[in-house]
């Protein structure tokens, strides 16, 4: 495993509220709030020196991480953006501007270190970026065409050029409908973000730009205002994260089994 040059931390922004699954950062897996699960996924595989801590919106979740030793702070519950929530820990926190922080969500307890390291990495490595991210190759036609998988298109130094829920790059001489892949091949976003501290900082303040109304895509503001976004390649695809009930039961269901 790579250590990471710049200090860095690791936060876990996570929220009471989810419509879909109420009190979701509590949910039990295998008799472990979920969110403490997440961040005792990440420390288990992160450098020696790595921070990591939960920044949740609720005394409740603050309590249940105390309880299992996990780090976690007091954040605002009216951020209008998950942005806005990791720029505040950042101040609680005390970072300097040239630290990195990763952004892992609470509700993917089956995240692999690996990817989080790698990120934290790239965005390292590159001196011109405020932003990492990861991609991974698109290998299914219907996914590639489908709206709700992101595509991200990069340069030739593995920044991020665009970023669309359209199926791009579009493939001009494909044959006339036919549901093929371009070569090489399209890349899908994964939605794990490093930043400069500094950057994160800003980022709230920056206007929302047009592109990202169109698409949904918040990534699509730090591009539109001269920000350089680099992208990790990764091999396979994350897990699926816990957004309803039955992604919690099937989530549950693979601890079980792996005894994880």
């Amino acid at each position: 495993m790579s250590r990471i040059a710049a200090a860095l931390t690791v936060l876990i922004p996570a929220r009471l509220a989810s419509t879909r699954l109420p009190n979701k950062p509590l949910a039990d897996i295998g008799g472990v709030p979920m969110v403490v699960r997440v961040a005792r996924r990440v420390a288990s595989g992160m450098a020696a020196g790595t921070r990591v801590v939960v920044a949740g919106d609720s005394q409740s979740i603050l309590d249940a991480c105390a309880s299992h030793g996990v780090d976690a702070i007091l954040t605002r519950q009216d951020h209008p953006s998950g942005s806005d929530r990791l720029a505040e820990a950042c101040d609680i926190l005390g970072l300097a501007a040239d630290a990195i922080v990763v952004n892992v969500q609470g509700d993917e307890p089956l995240i692999d270190p690996a990817l989080v390291n790698a990120v934290a990495q790239v965005l390292q490595l590159s001196a011109t970026a405020s932003m990492g991210t990861a991609a991974v190759r698109i290998d299914n036609p219907d996914e590639f065409f489908n709206p709700n998988v992101v595509k991200v298109v990069l340069d030739a130094t593995a920044h991020a050029l665009y970023f669309s829920r359209a199926a791009i790059p579009c493939w001009r001489d494909a044959p006339p409908g036919a549901l093929a892949l371009p070569s090489p091949a399209p890349l899908r976003h994964i939605g794990i973000y490093a930043y400069r501290v500094g950057f994160l900082r800003e980022f709230p303040s920056l206007s929302p730009a047009p592109l990202e109304v169109s698409e949904a895509l918040e990534q699509l503001r730090a591009l539109w205002h001269g920000h350089r976004i680099a992208v990790h390649i990764a091999d396979t695809a994350p897990g699926a994260g816990v957004d309803t009930p039955e992604d919690l039961a099937r989530v549950r269901a693979v601890v079980e089994q792996h005894g994880l």
